[in-house]
């Protein structure tokens, strides 16, 4: 594994962590914590874009840019991600198994989805 790889690595998942966290502390009212919540959610997605910024400047590479395309695909994978969030959620929260497992799968297949959609077929 080369460096850089293996900082990325890193990096993305103690963000992906804090993100996590912070989303899970801000929508609990259990927790009572919103305002940390945000604040860890927020510094999540700051390191996740330093992360991005090491990595390129590690692998000497430009940064993509921000055309239609690339816009479109940002969209598509937050929309994804929010199908099988919404999948679980009908799984682990609202207690319906069957409709809940057919949208996370949904939501699996249209991330996979994204593999083809950036890196083409050959």
């Amino acid at each position: 594994m080369k460096k850089s790889s293996f900082i990325a690595l890193i990096l993305g998942t103690v963000s992906g962590v804090l993100f996590a966290l912070g989303m899970c502390m801000a929508l609990l009212p259990e927790w009572n914590a919103f305002t940390e919540g945000v604040i860890f959610g927020a510094i999540g997605i700051v390191l996740s874009i330093v992360t991005a910024l090491i990595w390129c400047k590690m692998e000497n590479k430009k940064l993509p840019k921000l055309n239609g395309k690339n816009i479109f695909r940002i969209i598509y994978a937050i929309v994804s991600a929010l199908v099988l969030g919404v999948g679980m959620c009908m799984c682990l929260v609202w207690n319906q198994i069957v409709w809940g497992t057919l949208i996370g799968l949904l939501g699996i297949i249209m991330l996979i989805a994204l593999i083809p959609m950036i890196k083409g077929i050959k």
